[in-house]
């Protein structure tokens, strides 16, 4: 399948690379935890294990606040409406104060029982507490800067979100190299260098003047909210799925969900590593059609997924020749390597239908297509309650089971979004 570089391709990569470290945020931080976490030994890594479940979770359904700026702001922008994709990022930061103030403090009052229902239990359960408590703090500065992050990209502008996120990263890493290791302070030592990082990420974006203060506009957040609510139904979905292949994977051993934690991290962030062309998609296709240039955006959704497929392929062929490998990055646990190496094979097998799912939620999000993906996303994960309940019933089938349940639940996502997008009926849908 060769593909030859023309001036959209170049377009496509301008707003893509950048978008690639953006996207990367909060699961590089979950990434640098892991590794720094892993160090202490299992019980520290199976603590962080479900913390980072119920973290990666609520980041992921807080994106809807982020995916629907962007759709919203480059179709605006495509219709010539700069006052109009301003006051949306006005309006985006109300919301943030409206959800992320009682979020944190859901999360900081049930982090107890949230762990415990994740399976958590004994030394591995004080530990997930510790690290959500303290995430908690956080959790209103990750919703300014997603806002920030769907701002910028709905202008088309990917370089920007990525200069902060790269000078956050390296920030965090190097606050929780010296809080664990420097002052020792283990587990919690690794959640405020995140936490600190993300304060100082919020800060930087609001600098910029991504959003500046108008009073509430109530139609606008509205619009906003109807747009987050089908977002969040299907985001939610797809947490719910990860969430559960976590807690079964907790109820088999603590190696099982050591080993999990290690595929599942690495799955968060190679999907948002594909998503870059899905948010590269959703800001095109939004662009296009605020302008009703309907063949643009077929002709840019029929590049990108050619394009992701490519990349899924190949993102996958490494993923699987490397499984052997990089568990040993995290973990020096025999039997944490060992299920993290089956796990890993076959989530290189996933990376393909993941490619043109994800490719295709961005194509939809930019058509404004958010009730059929609510919907289809919610019917979706049925395709992997039956691995669970295997699991469950036998452990011994383990690990394998749970990660074939997770590629079989992909497949079925992107054969139903492909089904809709070749019917076409996204490019007439009103916006």
């Amino acid at each position: 399948m060769g593909l030859r570089l023309d001036d959209l391709d170049r377009r496509i990569v301008a707003l893509a690379l950048p978008a690639l470290g953006s996207l990367a945020v909060e699961p590089l931080y979950v990434l640098a935890d892991t590794a720094i976490v892993g160090r202490l030994g299992t019980v520290p890594l199976a603590g962080l294990a479900i913390a980072s479940t119920v973290l990666n979770g609520l980041m992921w359904v807080s994106n809807v606040l982020s995916f629907g700026t962007t759709s919203r702001v480059a179709h605006l922008t495509g219709k010539g409406d700069a006052p109009g994709a301003a006051a949306v990022a006005a309006q985006g930061l109300w919301l943030c104060a409206a959800l992320g103030l009682p979020a944190a403090v859901l999360v900081a009052g049930l982090a107890r029982p949230v762990a415990a229902g994740l399976g958590g239990r004994g030394d591995v359960l004080e530990a997930a507490v510790t690290y959500l408590r303290i995430s908690a703090l956080g959790i209103p500065f990750v919703l300014v800067a997603l806002l920030g992050h769907g701002w910028f990209r709905g202008l088309s502008d990917t370089r920007t979100p990525l200069r902060i996120v790269v000078g956050a990263n390296l920030l965090n890493i190097a606050l929780e190299l010296l809080f664990v290791y420097g002052f020792h302070w283990g587990v919690a030592g690794s959640a405020w260098g995140t936490v600190v990082a993300q304060v100082l990420t919020a800060c930087w974006f609001l600098v910029l003047g991504v959003a500046r203060f108008a009073p509430p506009v109530w139609d606008e957040m509205r619009r906003l909210l109807v747009i987050g609510r089908d977002l969040f139904i299907r985001t939610a979905a797809l947490v719910g799925v990860l969430a559960l292949s976590t807690s079964v994977a907790a109820r088999v051993s603590a190696p099982t969900v050591g080993g999990h934690q290690i595929a599942l991290q690495l799955f968060t962030f190679l999907a948002l590593v594909v998503d870059a062309l899905a948010i590269t998609a959703q800001a095109m296709v939004g662009t296009r059609l605020g302008a009703s240039d309907i063949q643009g955006a077929w002709h840019v959704s029929r590049r990108l997924l050619r394009i992701g497929a490519v990349a899924g392929f190949g993102i996958g062929a490494v993923v699987a020749a490397t499984s052997t490998v990089v568990p040993h990055l995290f973990t020096e646990d025999a039997h944490v390597v060992h299920r993290a190496t089956i796990a890993l094979a076959l989530l290189g097998l996933l990376q393909i239908p993941a490619a043109i799912a994800f490719v295709l939620d961005g194509v939809l999000m930019g058509a404004s297509d958010f009730r059929f993906l609510k919907w289809t996303t919610l019917a979706g994960a049925f395709a992997f309650l039956p691995f669970a309940a295997a699991v469950l019933a036998w452990h011994r089938l383990g690990i394998g089971v749970i990660w074939a349940g997770l590629v079989v639940w992909m497949t079925a996502r992107a054969a139903v979004t492909m089904a809709r997008f070749s019917r076409g009926r996204w490019t007439t849908l009103p916006r």
